[in-house]
């Protein structure tokens, strides 16, 4: 079993109506993704996915916090994410990534994994600069 295959969607089981899931992310899906954007983090993701004649749409909510080292003093500090984004799934003859949150799967494989969406739309949400507020630093880090 691949680290990934828990986050693999089949879209050919997907319903005519509405399907959902849900999804925990901790620190060994950030360490199995390994990129240095979000390395830790807890965050709890609910995918509703809507079967259109012409595409599959997943509405993804995604709730929790990224722990980020503060650019002052190097300690971590959580940063609060909540969000919601779309994606939309279209069968085509081989993969594509068409921009926008558009995605052509082959329709032969009829299946989608997910996990590398997700890390993309938790490290987008995470702000450039990382600062604790005021007071909250560690003093003897600052200090040096």
């Amino acid at each position: 079993m691949g680290k990934f295959d828990l986050y693999k969607v089949s879209l050919k089981g997907v319903q005519p109506d509405i399907q959902e899931l849900d999804f925990d992310l901790d620190q060994a899906f950030f360490k199995a993704i390994d990129s240095p954007e979000v390395s830790k983090g807890v965050f709890h993701v609910h995918v509703l996915i809507k079967n259109k004649p012409d595409r599959f749409e997943f509405i993804i909510d995604i709730d929790g916090y990224a722990l980020v080292p503060c650019d002052r003093c190097l300690d971590d500090m959580k940063v609060p994410i909540s969000t919601k984004e779309t994606l939309y799934v279209k069968f085509g003859e081989e993969y594509a990534d068409d921009g926008d949150n558009v995605v052509v799967i082959p329709e032969n494989e009829g299946v989608i994994n997910i996990a590398w969406f997700l890390f993309e739309f938790v490290a987008l949400q995470i702000p450039i600069k990382h600062v604790h507020p005021a007071g909250e630093c560690n003093k003897p880090m600052l200090s040096k």
